[in-house]
């Protein structure tokens, strides 16, 4: 006997009860009774005449059937929900874009980035949120995001849906307040404690590197994710702190601080990453089609 028809409501309990690994998790997220999904997913599985589950563990994995049941399930309910996303934000007065910025990345040349959607034609609603690369790629994933902008790439083989861009990268600054070490610059990294941002990122990892492969040891205060409280942290406890090479004239003219040292070497990277169906909202179309070369070689100015 053919089935013609399908409540969806069943499967969409089912969906989510694969994405959480447990019932109970599945409860929590639709804010609903274990009882009741229970209940929901035997009426699915009498609809579709198998088991839709096995344990493993204290979770549930899905069975064969339901590895084949939930391939469909997510595919249809992944489109419904980017439907949703290009539906709310066209229907908004000023265009919805939420926007993920990784906390290691300088504040200054995410906000020149983010200039170039806040134009007079396209009326924008930008709301930034701020976090770790592996946090906010988990939010993009979950259509909580439309973009995000990071220090790394994602791997679109291991990331199916998602892409990123390189917008650019620039010199690392090494940043300290008066009075300034009397060595040259790399020795003179051995005269204050450093601050470097966390080895979770990318800069991080490379800083790390080169400091080992220089021979170099330095007394390391502290490791901060947030680029803004490592610079604001370097001069209240005069130690030699990183930002951006290009930073130096402002950061000398408000902040006074002055840059000690530049390392060509290691380079600071920019990137967007967005999901396959934000391609078509215009504040990532813009974004990745702006020319940012001058930005990150000092000129501070984005062509499109």
């Amino acid at each position: 006997m053919r089935m013609s028809h399908l409540n969806f409501n069943h499967l969409y309990y089912f969906w989510h009860i694969c994405k959480a690994g447990s019932v109970a998790g599945a409860a929590e997220a639709l804010f609903l009774t274990p009882q009741t999904i229970t209940g929901q997913i035997k009426a699915l599985e009498e609809r579709l005449g198998g088991k839709l589950f096995k344990r493993q563990g204290r979770g549930l994995v899905p069975s064969e059937l339901g590895q084949l049941v939930f391939r469909y399930a997510d595919r249809m309910f992944m489109l419904s929900q980017e439907m949703l996303d290009i539906v709310n934000y066209r229907k908004e007065s000023s265009l919805l874009f939420d926007v993920g910025v990784a906390d290691a990345l300088s504040k200054r040349l995410v906000s020149r980035v983010l200039e170039t959607v806040a134009t007079v034609e396209t009326p924008i609603h930008l709301r930034c949120f701020e976090s770790t690369h592996e946090l906010l790629l988990e939010q993009l994933s979950q259509h909580k995001l439309d973009m995000i902008l990071s220090d790394c790439p994602v791997d679109s083989s291991q990331q199916a849906g998602l892409f990123s861009l390189k917008l650019g990268e620039c010199p690392v600054g090494f940043y300290c307040c008066q009075p300034l070490p009397t060595a040259p610059f790399p020795a003179c990294l051995s005269e204050r404690r450093l601050l470097i941002p966390g080895r979770r990122s990318m800069l991080g990892r490379k800083l790390l590197s080169w400091f080992g492969a220089q021979g170099i040891q330095p007394e390391i205060l502290g490791e901060f994710d947030d680029a803004a409280l490592m610079s604001a942290f370097g001069q209240r406890n005069n130690a030699i702190f990183v930002a951006p090479a290009m930073d130096a004239a402002e950061m000398g003219g408000a902040m006074q601080v002055q840059k000690i040292g530049q390392l060509e070497q290691v380079q600071e990277e920019y990137y967007v990453i967005f999901a396959e169906r934000m391609i078509q909202h215009p504040a990532v179309q813009r974004i990745c089609h702006s020319d940012f070369s001058a930005l990150f070689s000092g000129g501070g100015e984005s062509q499109r």
